[in-house]
């Protein structure tokens, strides 16, 4: 039975990385399957999934205009389509989840999206929220803050390396603008009013 998956995790876990495997076994078994990724981050390029260990695949380009269920139809009329993989699924739209959802009800197809919990802020984006709230099934990656402790949180840095907590919530980069921290370090570097010992 086809099921809508999310795995989500703070910056550099390993989430393109286990994308691009997962994908890597449908095709060694013959399968066919469709990836998309944000057409705003092309760090890398446009049209690629690229992990920071130097795995890479083409992939589709998705917008906010991008009707998804619409495209994957198109692709299951071509061929049978084992599984849809979706990275950087943070960037989906309300609209764009429910098209996974149907993806999965109506034309059978899994979907796996791998993105980001919450920004530099400590807020879901619009696709983590909806998928976090109605994924069949939800997996954390794990990384690592710099104390050891577990990375739940991303800060965006500026250009001395400071942590900041104005600004948009989209602002594509990778570890020259943001860092991975567990909640006590994220909370006072970002200042909530937090203080662990009052």
């Amino acid at each position: 039975m086809a099921q809508l998956y999310y795995y989500y995790s703070a910056m550099n876990a390993g989430k393109s990385t286990s994308l691009l495997q997962s994908a890597y076994n449908y095709k060694e078994r013959g399968m066919s399957v469709t990836l998309f990724t944000a057409a705003l981050d092309n760090r890398y390029g446009a049209g690629r999934i690229s992990s920071r260990i130097g795995l890479e695949a083409p992939a589709n380009l998705f917008t906010p205009q991008t009707d998804l269920f619409a495209e994957m139809r198109t692709e299951c009329d071509k061929q049978k389509i084992s599984c849809l993989f979706i990275d950087e699924a943070q960037f989906l739209s309300k609209q764009q989840v429910i098209q996974c959802l149907q993806i999965v009800d109506a034309l059978k197809v899994p979907v796996l999206a791998y993105g980001l919990r919450t920004d530099f802020k400590g807020e879901t984006f619009e696709g983590s929220q909806y998928l976090l709230a109605w994924a069949d099934k939800l997996s954390e990656l794990k990384t690592v803050c710099h104390c050891g402790r577990k990375a739940n949180f991303v800060a965006r840095l500026d250009d001395k390396g400071n942590p900041i907590s104005e600004g948009a919530q989209v602002d594509v980069g990778g570890n020259e603008k943001y860092v991975s921290l567990c909640r006590k370090h994220f909370m006072e570097k970002v200042s909530f009013e937090y203080h662990p010992n009052p």
